[in-house]
C-alpha cells in the first residue's frame, strides 16, 4: 500500500507539470540610481606617489619624504610612523613648503628645513 501511495504521488506530480506557466519570464531591470549615476561628477583618483625618499641631514636627523604627482609632498621626521606634514610646491616647482617645513628639490641631494640632506 505504501508503494502505491508513492507511485500515485509521483504520477500526480508528473501530470501537473504541463500545467506550469509556459510564458517567458520578465526580469525587472529598473535601476533607481541610474539617473543619479549618469549625472554624477567624474571620480577623481587620489594622487599617486612619484618618489619616496629617506634623507639623512647634516645634523644627523632623518626625514622621510613622499613626493606626489599633484605638486605635494608628505614629510615625516624621525620615523615612517611619525605624524606627516603636507607640503605644496607652488606652480609645481620646488621648494615644497607647509606646516613649518620646507624641502628644496626631489633628488638625492636636497635641503630640508635649511639643512643639507642626502639619500
Amino acid at each position: 500500500m505504501h508503494k502505491n501511495l508513492i507511485l500515485a504521488a509521483a504520477s500526480a506530480a508528473i501530470l501537473s507539470l504541463p500545467a506550469c506557466n509556459q510564458e517567458p519570464q520578465t526580469v525587472n531591470t529598473y535601476d533607481a540610481q541610474a539617473a543619479a549615476l549618469a549625472n554624477a561628477a567624474p571620480v577623481e583618483l587620489p594622487p599617486a606617489i612619484t618618489a619616496s625618499k629617506t634623507y639623512r641631514c647634516s645634523d644627523n636627523s632623518l626625514y622621510y619624504v613622499d613626493f606626489y604627482n599633484n605638486n605635494t609632498a608628505m614629510i615625516r621626521r624621525g620615523s615612517r610612523e611619525a605624524m606627516p606634514a603636507q607640503l605644496t610646491a607652488e606652480g609645481g616647482n620646488p621648494p615644497y613648503v607647509g606646516e613649518g617645513n620646507s624641502v628644496s628639490g626631489t633628488g638625492d641631494q636636497v635641503t630640508v628645513n635649511g639643512q643639507s640632506c642626502h639619500t
